[in-house]
């Protein structure tokens, strides 16, 4: 769509190469070409995306406010992040904090709230049920990871994003197809919009981010500076409160049995592992921290501890979880230059930065902040394209760490919320938990492969959902468009035909057909990018990743801590060098040491680790547990 407004021009050199590589993708695409010169196009690709693709929730600016209407009243924030996600921007002060509206990757004009007709067709329950539904022995395991992956990204998501749901009003009434049925009816609370403040908020409604949109850790610290203060021990030494047994230690709960951490919505046995690890390595860094700097107060070492921690959760999401579910030697050398520029990490690591702005040779840590003319905010298409259900197993196959001995199989819909700590409770230690995930696969990203718990959820809160129509309804309602309107508004070639769209699959092309009554057109986002072919070695589609290329890296780029204030001076010595110098794996054996001898041949800690020997003699039939 070259008739498409830009939100900003590239400087002329980035324009040439843009149109060159336009040319040459029509003959070869990106992950074709030579590593370097693919990693070059994704370079290029991400600058035209940020022009074209970058597009403010709100109709003015001045909603982000001002040094004038939002002032610092602690001169700490300067130099630490503030729960409620304020001040990162210290000329737009509300920038990506707590209940900001989500942005777009496409104008607001082009994603209206739907009609009536819009959101019930084609019946989200019959997508959910035709291409949804896992069917019976039939998980479909992703063999390049393991299931610590399929945790991390749920992990992360909580950090990123939570719509705020309207309470007060009459929910989603969902209608069943004839001859479907369901214990009585099936209803959902609607996303709240947020007031009019415009008149396009009439046609195209903006939605509140719950959490901060900042990388920052708040599904640990909690989105909100009275939230953090609650999670805080009350001592002086700057560290989370964990509770401990006779076994170790764990998140803490509330009297009605609730985790306390800042965000424990969706809980599993997989949040309960990288929470309480996360919460360990904070409680570590303030140790270094109080024995480096022993005058600190408690909230100098909190600070610290929390920049530190978050700075490496970004790290650790960047240059290892991202090149293990995107498999791909372009895309590997392509995110580690997000991080460490093509100068690569040991240069960097011994010299500092080379280039004192340039992203692309040493990386965007430090390169300076840069919002691209459009203030920094998560987006409804970047909420959608994670939606990765499917990574979720059915059972997990929980093994002993020393010696890879099978303890016990466990369906995954009975670890989940209060549950989530049933295998501790049974003698089963974090060390086996985390070699259990190491080598159980999580499912692969695709049609008819979501887990059937989470088809028949019971939560909480009393409601009974399949979340598998569930991810159709919120798509439509909060105006993610459409498959081939989505791959329009990314310049991408768009199927005409349902054969084109899958690849040539014959049958499921006559699904598709049948279901949304033969328009291409109709296909949701979801469905289409599930139902398209894969690049090698990618863990989801080509049309999720467009909007992953210019998101995950204006994550960093719009970061005051992390593209600007990045030095010693703001992190210290000790907590720059922490960040720089360690990994996933440094992390588990940091607090977890039984694991250090599994983990010595790991190149990457979410791929599939390597087996003990009573692991690789189990001849269990769970389909998620890496065979020998």
């Amino acid at each position: 769509m070259d008739d498409q407004k830009q939100a900003f021009r590239p400087p002329f050199v980035e324009r040439v190469g843009i149109s060159v590589f336009r040319l040459i993708n029509k003959v070869v695409p990106w992950f074709k070409l030579p590593s370097l010169i693919g990693a070059l196009n994704l370079a290029l690709l991400r600058v035209e995306l940020r022009g074209y693709n970058l597009h403010d929730g709100y109709a003015s600016a001045s909603a982000q406010g001002s040094s004038e209407d939002t002032p610092m009243d602690d001169e700490r924030f300067q130099t630490a992040r503030n729960s409620d996600g304020k001040f990162n921007s210290l000329e737009q002060p509300r920038m990506g904090c707590t209940g900001m509206r989500f942005g777009r990757n496409f104008p607001r004009e082009d994603c209206p709230k739907p009609t009536e007709e819009e959101l019930w067709s084609p019946n989200p329950r019959l997508i959910s049920e035709k291409f949804m539904a896992r069917k019976e022995g039939k998980f479909i395991p992703a063999t390049t990871l393991n299931l610590l992956a399929a945790a991390w990204i749920q992990f992360q998501t909580h950090d990123w994003f939570n719509h705020e749901i309207d309470l007060e009003n009459k929910p989603h009434d969902i209608p069943l197809p004839p001859g479907h049925s369901w214990q009585g009816k099936m209803t959902l609370p609607k996303t709240k919009p947020d007031e009019i403040l415009d008149p396009s908020d009439v046609k195209c409604p903006g939605y509140k981010n719950v959490n901060t949109a900042w990388w920052d850790g708040s599904q640990i610290y909690g989105s909100s500076e009275a939230a953090t203060r609650a999670l805080r021990t009350s001592r002086p030494d700057g560290k989370l409160e964990l509770a401990e047994n006779g076994t170790g230690v764990f998140i803490p709960r509330d009297q009605d049995g609730n985790p306390r951490t800042g965000f424990s919505d969706n809980w599993w046995v997989g949040m309960e592992l990288l929470h309480t690890l996360f919460a360990l390595e904070h409680n570590a860094l303030c140790d270094m921290f109080q024995k480096a700097y022993p005058k600190w107060t408690g909230d100098q070492i909190f600070d610290k501890a929390r920049l530190v921690n978050s700075a490496l959760m970004a790290k650790i999401h960047t240059v290892e979880w991202t090149p293990a579910i995107l498999a791909h030697p372009t895309l590997e050398l392509s995110m580690n230059a997000n991080w460490w520029g093509l100068a690569g990490e040991k240069l960097t690591k011994l010299l500092g930065r080379i280039s004192k702005t340039s992203e692309i040779i040493s990386g965007i840590p430090g390169s300076g902040v840069d919002h691209d003319d459009i203030p920094f905010s998560l987006t409804e298409e970047f909420v959608s394209v994670y939606r990765m259900h499917s990574l979720l197993p059915d059972n997990i196959a929980f093994f002993e760490a020393k010696h890879g001995k099978h303890q016990a199989t466990t369906p995954l819909g009975d670890l989940t919320f209060k549950n989530a700590q049933k295998p501790l409770e049974s003698g089963i230690s974090f060390a086996d938990l985390f070699y259990s995930f190491g080598i159980n696969y999580p499912g692969a990203i695709t049609n008819n492969n979501y887990p059937n718990f989470l088809r028949d959820l019971h939560t909480p809160d009393g409601l009974h959902r399949d979340l598998g129509t569930v991810d159709i309804l919120r798509d439509r309602e909060r105006g993610v468009p459409r498959y081939c309107a989505f791959r329009r508004m990314l310049r991408m070639i768009v199927p005409k035909t349902f054969e084109e769209l899958t690849g040539g699959n014959k049958k499921l092309a006559e699904q598709l057909s049948e279901v949304y009554n033969g328009d291409v057109e109709l296909v949701d986002a979801l469905v289409g990018s599930h139902s398209e072919p894969v690049i090698p070695g990618f863990g989801f589609s080509e049309t999720a990743f467009r909007i992953f290329i210019v998101m995950a890296s204006r994550r960093l780029k719009s970061d005051r801590f992390i593209a600007g204030q990045w030095n010693a001076e703001t992190y210290t010595k000790e907590g720059f060098h922490w960040v720089q110098h360690t990994t996933m794996k440094d992390v588990l054996i940091r607090h977890f040491p039984e694991l250090k001898d599994t983990l010595k041949s790991s190149k990457n800690a979410f791929a599939p680790w390597a087996m003990k020997h009573e692991s690789k003699i189990y001849q269990g039939s769970e389909t998620n547990v890496k065979k020998a």
